[in-house]
């Protein structure tokens, strides 16, 4: 508490605890609970926290951190910017926009309650496609959503596999970087409450915002007087995208093109490379257990698009540093 406050609890007390002591110290813990709730108070806690000399070199000695995670927040943005997160529409409703819609009912209780919506992602249908939906969502967001079982389409899924996993691992990867920030710094509560943005300026560090836009579709079922209504969801999620590839493959019987080689790149497959190989680079060698935050990612030694196929042998585990500067290249 600053000086000055705390020397007008020392003048106030005699004068508070001068009556019934009971309601003089009740008087005084509600003044101190003013006193220490003040806005200034907090102010002046945060300036003295933020200048002192522990701050300071904790700043310092985190400083080749910092980098790093920002290196990795600007590789997540790079991501997210040459990813395309859409797959399929529904045509119910593509041309509602030319309309436009009023209840003109004239009794006072008006059932619309629920009422309909149109987008590209949802699918206006009777109440037993929803629930069957709801069952069976990968059979019926490709007959709704105009999935179709063809090379294009199973391209399109693994283009969105590949930018939603990727993503996936590197949005963690800086979530888990900043948590470590603050573990090393470990700032008092009331600064990570009341002034986050300013603590992180001061450290340097890039946050990112960024979250993966997992692509979201609808069923929906709306009654004609808008009483009732009711709704299946299919999120595309890694899962999700894996068991759309495994049905596209089964039903397509081929495996051999660029596609049907990444549709046989699920998670389970790079999560077994990247065990394989000790959560280790084969380029560079880092490893996790020199950095713990380490992003890995999975790639193929003889690119897909000269050819390559998604087999053990020509799979190999890289930091994203590495992978990045690859890009398509031949191997040497």
């Amino acid at each position: 508490m600053p000086k000055p406050l705390f020397i007008l609890l020392l003048i106030a007390a005699p004068l508070i605890l001068g009556g019934a002591t009971g309601s003089g110290w009740v008087a005084l813990l509600v003044l101190a609970l003013i006193l220490i709730a003040n806005p200034i108070i907090w102010k002046v806690r945060k300036n003295r926290y933020f200048s002192s000399e522990q701050f300071l070199m904790l700043r310092s000695q985190i400083a080749s951190v910092v980098d790093e995670h920002n290196d990795v927040v600007n590789y997540v943005a790079e991501i997210r910017s040459q990813g395309s997160f859409e797959l399929g529409a529904s045509g119910t409703g593509q041309h509602a926009h030319l309309a436009t819609f009023e209840n003109t009912s004239a009794w006072n209780n008006r059932r619309d309650r629920n009422v309909a919506e149109y987008a590209p992602q949802v699918h206006s249908a009777s109440l037993q496609v929803v629930r069957n939906a709801s069952v069976e969502p990968i059979k019926y967001l490709m007959k709704y959503f105009s999935i179709k079982a063809d090379q294009e389409t199973l391209a399109d899924v693994q283009r969105l596999a590949e930018d939603i996993s990727r993503l996936e691992e590197a949005v963690h990867n800086v979530q888990r970087r900043e948590a470590e920030i603050v573990a090393r710094i470990a700032p008092p509560t009331f600064i990570l409450k009341r002034y986050s943005n300013e603590f992180w300026d001061l450290v340097g560090v890039h946050l990112t915002p960024i979250a993966v836009p997992y692509p979201k579709y609808k069923f929906q079922y709306t009654s004609a007087g808008g009483n009732t209504g009711q709704a299946a969801k299919v999120e595309l999620n890694t899962s999700t995208l894996d068991a759309l590839s495994e049905t596209l493959v089964q039903k397509i019987r081929w495996a051999k093109s660029a596609a049907g080689q990444r549709a046989l790149m699920t998670a389970h497959l790079r999560g077994w490379i990247k065990d394989r190989d000790d959560h280790s680079c084969m380029q560079c060698g880092i490893s996790v257990a020199a950095e713990p935050h380490l992003l890995l990612e999975v790639d193929h030694i003889l690119p897909v698009s000269r050819g390559g196929l998604s087999t053990h042998e020509n799979l190999q585990t890289l930091c994203w540093r590495c992978n990045r500067s690859k890009g398509a290249k031949m191997p040497a």
